[in-house]
């Protein structure tokens, strides 16, 4: 009996885990998002009141940079474009954020313990991200295209405008703020819902 309880209560907590880092079902409607992933709307308001960053811009990064996936890495280089080597970059997790740009961030917050594949900690890095490049770039947080350029390039490459030397990035940044205009859209019509708990389950 003890081990059969056990055992159901392992499955159990596998199945909580699992629950709560796959990606929802459907990645590119914010209501259906937070129906299913009720935590991380608390998560991303949390992170819009304290730095003020829209959520609707967060998801529209996010959707970009891991499709919500919270193991997400960059893709592998191959040796003779078939042996598997390195990664591209140290970029991880749902914000893919590079190992020096997540130093920096815990060092500037005081956030010790933040894990890259942990959503709160991905959506606070995101809106104290923005806020930098507001307050050095004059980059508002509602314009999600170009604040993902400084996403992308780093404050420094956005100053030097390297991305005008790819054309593929600024049309990358041009979904990105496609999506984050949906993202609003659909968002509007769920509001209410969120704001009142409607949706937010205890746990």
């Amino acid at each position: 009996m003890r081990k059969a309880l056990k055992t159901g209560m392992i499955c159990i907590f596998l199945f909580l885990a699992g629950c709560s880092t796959a990606p929802p079902r459907n990645i590119n409607d914010g209501c259906a998002i937070f129906k299913e992933k009720s935590g991380w709307y608390k998560a991303m308001l949390r992170s819009q009141k304290k730095y003020g960053t829209p959520i609707h811009v967060q998801l529209a990064i996010i959707h970009q940079e891991s499709s919500f996936k919270h193991n997400a890495k960059t893709e592998r280089t191959h040796i003779f474009w078939v042996i598997p080597w390195g990664r591209k970059s140290t970029a991880y997790g749902y914000a893919q954020v590079k190992d020096g740009t997540w130093d920096w961030y815990k060092q500037k917050t005081g956030n010790r313990g933040a894990d890259r594949d942990n959503f709160a900690d991905a959506t606070d890095f995101i809106g104290w991200y923005t806020d930098v490049s507001q307050k050095t770039l004059g980059i508002s947080k509602w314009d999600a295209e170009n604040q993902y350029l400084a996403y992308h390039e780093g404050h420094g490459g956005f100053k030097r405008k390297n991305y005008r030397k790819k054309p593929w990035l600024m049309k990358v940044a041009k979904k990105v703020q496609r999506n984050s205009l949906k993202y609003a859209a659909q968002l509007k019509k769920c509001e209410s819902s969120l704001d009142r708990g409607f949706w937010l389950w205890p746990f």
